[in-house]
């Protein structure tokens, strides 16, 4: 299914022309979830291309370490905004910044997340749902902010990060993840005409600290399984490019998906719960 979906995607972006990209530009681009992980290196990549950079984190220290580091580093500029994109305040708050015309955001990169260590029936609803708040909530309502302005701008750019457990029976952060692939493939189609192209970018897991900071213990994940954080954000920023809707990096997990599309539910779902367990 994944090559596929890439295969589909890459068919519509020949009817379109894609929009101009930003590299080199000096735009503004919006991170969420800038501090660590796959945001830190969207930030890395993006200030090493010229553009300037608003980040958002929990933590108002590491956010503003951050900023200097990449302001010292790269000699853009860096707005910082720390808010909880769990809690209705905290989204609004970003949203704010996306309708901002004054400098405005001509790129948002929904990227904040987390994951729970322990299976959907061992787990506590709250936390059940404070994690879709900010897999799904979240990123919809940025990216209906962030789309109303672009429109009205004449163009723009989202990319919502993803996963392959997207494309597979993985409990609820997946279905989260399903959410976010099928919401980009149909923005994507609706609003590329006009300018805005929205693309879902699905790794595997990456070696980042995501797992370490759920809990999750991954010491019997095989070393293939595993991705670089710059490979992960180049292809994703390639893939916005080129405006596409969907992005799995590297070859390898395009075909695992395949395959696990002509697999039963079960024998899939029984294999993606072999490592994720509680410390």
């Amino acid at each position: 299914m994944a090559e596929q979906l890439d295969e589909r995607a890459l068919q519509q972006d020949e009817l379109v022309p894609a929009g101009t990209s930003p590299r080199g530009t000096g735009q503004t681009i919006l991170i969420t979830g800038a501090t660590a992980g796959l945001g830190a290196e969207f930030a890395r990549q993006l200030a090493g291309q010229g553009h300037h950079l608003v980040i958002t984190s929990r933590n108002p220290h590491q956010l503003v370490a951050k900023a200097q580091g990449l302001e010292a580093q790269y000699g853009i500029s860096v707005e910082t905004l720390t808010t909880d994109l769990a809690t209705t305040e905290g989204v609004e708050v970003v949203a704010a910044r996306l309708r901002q015309r004054e400098q405005p955001i001509t790129m948002l990169v929904n990227n904040a997340g987390s994951g729970l260590a322990t299976e959907f029936h061992a787990s506590e609803a709250e936390d059940e749902l404070a994690m879709l708040k900010l897999l799904v909530e979240a990123p919809m309502l940025l990216s209906h902010a962030a789309i109303q302005a672009f429109l009205a701008r004449g163009g723009g750019r989202i990319i919502n990060v993803s996963s392959v457990a997207g494309f597979i029976p993985e409990g609820s952060y997946g279905a989260a993840k399903a959410w976010s692939i099928s919401f980009s493939r149909w923005a994507n189609t609706r609003y590329k005409p006009d300018g805005v192209t929205i693309t879902a970018l699905c790794p595997g897991p990456v070696r980042t600290e995501f797992h370490t900071r759920a809990g999750i213990d991954t010491s019997k994940k095989p070393k293939w399984a595993w991705m670089d954080a710059e490979d992960v954000v180049r292809e994703g920023l390639t893939a916005a490019a080129e405006g596409r809707s969907v992005c799995i990096p590297s070859r390898r997990y395009r075909s695992l998906m395949t395959a696990a599309r002509f697999s039963p539910d079960a024998v899939v779902e029984r294999f993606s719960r072999i490592e994720p367990k509680a410390r």
